[in-house]
Order: structure tokens, then sequence, then C-alpha cells
């Protein structure tokens, strides 16, 4: 095989220096662990270094690479060697405080995006409906969204309180399996190049935007507030955490600035992939056992102000997860450097 040895070199110099930047970082104790991600990323940087020596080594005149790149490859395999074994057991409190957090932050840029789809589609759902009234037909799916805000209001807090337990809790199921669902949708719409999960979180932010302004706009905050919060705050964040996962994916098979293959690109995400996902879905079982136990009783069975703290704290708690959990320590299921470096899922 006839190697442009030039261009070669030029192309796989990045692999390298990223490698020996990542093992420099570990060596130099910088970081204290390796999450699940970046230990897939130095083997795959180990397995790439590894076919460009063997390819370099055939050309006399570059004997000085060839020991740079034996070098990498030895400290690389030192490194992977304090990786433990897959007999190490997968522990949930370690994935949910650790591992999906920490994916989120890694991955914040695409959430970032989600939100801000979502929120230019709320923008669009409300001016539509404070120029049109009649737009809300065309944009809410819920038949019980349509009525009039002041009616349903006075509807829902004469309503008695005749659902039974099993009444709530079928409820509540049917509330998590469509929701999830709609996650699903958000990260199989990624196939689509993002476009798909671009044009879901778009439209669920146009019916949202609509349904907000409907009701404030008929002066009926408080119970949209007492109605919507202690589901929502919870709710809203799964969705765009599923949608935050179909653009990633989206990014992977578009592959803008990278240089690896569609099967590489997507190997390299497919954990972060199936974290967000399972971590949007956790979310959204929690937000359907409150929506059917808590936000569809309004007053005088529960008062608003109690719904709307509750919702509060929920949110607060959520936020102070998502950007602080899992920052005192390493990545889900790692060990201290002290008891062998180990670094591992």
């Amino acid at each position: 095989m006839i190697v442009d040895l030039k261009k070669f070199i030029g192309r796989e110099r990045p692999t390298w220096e990223e490698l020996d930047e990542m093992l420099k970082r570990v060596e130099n104790q910088a970081v204290t662990y390796l999450s699940l991600d970046e230990i897939q990323r130095l083997h795959y940087l180990y397995e790439r270094t590894g076919a460009g020596l063997m390819k370099i080594s055939t050309f006399a005149a570059e004997p000085n690479l060839v020991r740079y790149l034996e070098s990498l490859l030895t400290r690389a395999y030192a490194e992977m060697q304090d990786v433990p074994s897959r007999t190490d057991t997968w522990s949930p409190r370690r994935w949910l405080f650790r591992t999906f957090p920490q994916t989120f932050r890694k991955h914040f840029r695409f959430f970032l995006a989600a939100l801000t789809l979502t929120v230019l589609g709320g923008l669009f759902g409300g001016g539509a409906v404070a120029f049109d009234p009649d737009a809300k037909a065309a944009i809410v799916p819920f038949p019980h969204l349509l009525e009039n805000p002041s009616e349903r209001v006075r509807e829902e807090e004469n309503k008695p309180n005749q659902m039974l337990a099993t009444a709530r809790g079928r409820f509540s199921a049917a509330l998590m399996t469509n929701n999830t669902q709609v996650s699903i949708l958000a990260l199989a719409l990624g196939v689509t190049w993002g476009i798909g999960t671009l044009i879901l979180l778009f439209y669920n932010g146009v019916i949202l935007g609509a349904v907000l302004f409907d009701y404030v706009r008929a002066g009926q905050s408080v119970f949209l507030m007492g109605w919507l919060l202690p589901h929502g705050v919870v709710e809203i964040p799964a969705i765009l955490i599923a949608g935050q996962a179909g653009l990633l994916l989206g990014q992977a098979l578009i592959g803008w600035n990278s240089k690896e293959s569609v099967n590489q690109r997507l190997r390299s995400v497919a954990g972060s992939l199936v974290t967000l996902i399972s971590g949007a879905a956790l979310l959204l079982v929690w937000a359907g056992l409150v929506e059917a136990f808590l936000s569809q009783y309004h007053e005088p069975i529960v008062p608003y102000q109690f719904k709307i703290v509750f919702g509060l704290i929920e949110l607060a708690t959520l936020l102070t997860f998502l950007v602080f959990a899992g920052r005192d320590g390493g990545p889900v299921g790692t060990r201290s450097r002290a008891s062998g470096r180990a670094r591992s899922c």
C-alpha cells in the first residue's frame, strides 16, 4: 500500500497530540479520574496511534517519530492497565449521582440549544395567540386546553375529589408512558441529523407558550403556576434533556469538524445517549407521579401556595443536582488514584 507520508502525518498528528495531552493530564494527576467516555476515547486513540505506528515504521526516514509513537503507546498501555476489570458491579447510586449529571454537563451546549429552541417556540406560540385568539385551536392539541381558562379554573376548583387511589395510579402510569414516549421520540428523531428533534422541541415550545399566554391573559396566573409548577419543573427539563440527546446524536451523524467515521462518532457518544435518555425517563417517572397525585388537585383541596412552593423547591433541587452532583469526586464507578488509579464506570 502506497502512503503519502507527509499527508498521513499531517492527518494523524492531532490524534497523537490528543493522546499525549490526555496522558499528561493523568500522569501529572491533573485529573484523578477518567469517565467512561474518556476511557473509551483513550482506547480509541491508543488503537489509532498503534495503526499509525505500523505504517510509519516502514519508513526508515522517520526514526524519531517512530520512537515518539512507541513512547506514546507504552505510556497509554501502562495507564490502561490500571483500569479495573469489567467484573466491577454497576451501581445505580453512582450512575445517578455522578454519571448522569456529569454527562449532562459535558454536553451542556446541546441542552442549551434545546432550551433555546423551546423558548423561541414559546415566544412564537404566545405571540400567535396574542395576535389571533383563534390560533389556539390550531396550535393546542389537547381539547381540555381549548376551553376558556376562567371557566376551566372554575370547573376544576368545584370538582369533587372522586378519583380513587387506583384511578390516580392508572392516570400516573398513563402520564409516565406518554411523556417517556415523547422523550424517546426526541432522541430517535436525532437520526434525521437532528432536524426532527429541532422541530419537536420548537413545537413543544409553541404549545407551552400558547397555553401560558392564554391563562395569563385571562388572569389565571396563580392557578397556572399551581397547576404546572409541581410537575412541569421536572417534566420540561426532562424533555429538554431528551432533546439534548437527540441533538447530540444528530451532531454525531453530521460530524462537523471531525475526521472520524460515522461509526466511530456514534460509538463515542453511545454511552452518553443511553445515560441522557435514561436520566430523562427517570425524571419523567417522578413528574408523572407528581402530576397525578398533586398537580391535578386544586383549591380548596390543596392550596395553590403549597403547590407553588413545592414546585420551586423541586426546581432548585434539580438545578443544584445537575450543576453540582459528581463534582466532589471522580465519575461514576471510579476509585481514587491512591487505590490503584482506577478509572472506569
